[in-house]
């Protein structure tokens, strides 16, 4: 089964769209969204609704830290312009949507897989994986051989060896990398919808579970309009600012 693994998609509808579109005209069979659906950009009810649908045909969804704040109640350690965008985009949201937020889990295990917006160690208090250290405490956390993740906004790829050992690199984007099974993997697809590694086109992910294989990808998409609406909407300037220069 090819897998499109999405996350941080954040309300971006241009960005969200160029994805899915470039996931479908791949062969995609089934979505995995790994959470913060929103938060930042303008389109929320869009991407709500959006991802409900793939929802209702098998899609697999998990929780994030913006839709918990949305949806529930914001944490302790979100930033004050942050809590901004979630008052805003709570208001945009109907009870429907905001149910549908609410009820996400934590994580979602298939077959040898588990899905989770951040660490698999406590995913619950929004941890980063941003080195390898954070990647073992979360593969040592799930009994699955492959962990997909988000939360961090560019793409990474961490394994760990039969013995322990870890080791990180940057995979480089449309070539299949082959996750061996005498391996663990830990796997960050990037950002649909705020990507945060100096490169502005969104990043998203297919694994190829036929052959083993994952494959990051960069799409192009309209960001000047997505800007346009966040500045419209009366969000911070900054989160339409960034979507040109992807940080």
């Amino acid at each position: 089964m090819l897998i499109a693994i999405l996350s941080d998609l954040h309300a971006n509808r241009e960005a969200s769209a160029a994805c899915l579109d470039h996931a479908a005209a791949q062969g995609a069979e089934l979505y995995a969204f790994l959470g913060d659906l929103v938060g930042y950009g303008a389109d929320p009810a869009w991407t709500v609704d959006t991802v409900m649908g793939y929802a209702q045909r098998g899609a697999l969804v998990v929780y994030g830290n913006h839709d918990q704040a949305v949806a529930r109640q914001a944490g302790a350690q979100m930033n004050a312009v942050a809590r901004q965008a979630v008052e805003w985009t709570r208001a945009q949201l109907s009870a429907e949507q905001l149910a549908f937020l609410a009820g996400l889990p934590l994580t979602v295990e298939r077959d040898d897989c588990l899905f989770v917006h951040a660490s698999a160690a406590q995913p619950e208090q929004w941890e980063y994986v941003t080195d390898t250290q954070d990647a073992v405490r979360s593969m040592y956390a799930t009994r699955c051989r492959i962990t997909f993740c988000g939360h961090v906004h560019g793409p990474a790829l961490y394994h760990m060896s039969p013995t322990g050992k870890v080791a990180a690199f940057a995979p480089a984007v449309g070539y299949g990398i082959p996750l061996g099974p005498q391996r663990r993997w830990l796997a960050i697809p990037g950002s649909v919808g705020q990507p945060r590694d100096g490169n502005p086109a969104a990043g998203y992910a297919l694994y190829d579970q036929y052959v083993g294989e994952l494959t990051y990808h960069r799409v192009p998409y309209d960001h000047e309009s997505a800007a346009k609406k966040i500045l419209a909407a009366g969000l911070p300037p900054r989160f339409a600012s960034r979507l040109a220069l992807g940080v």
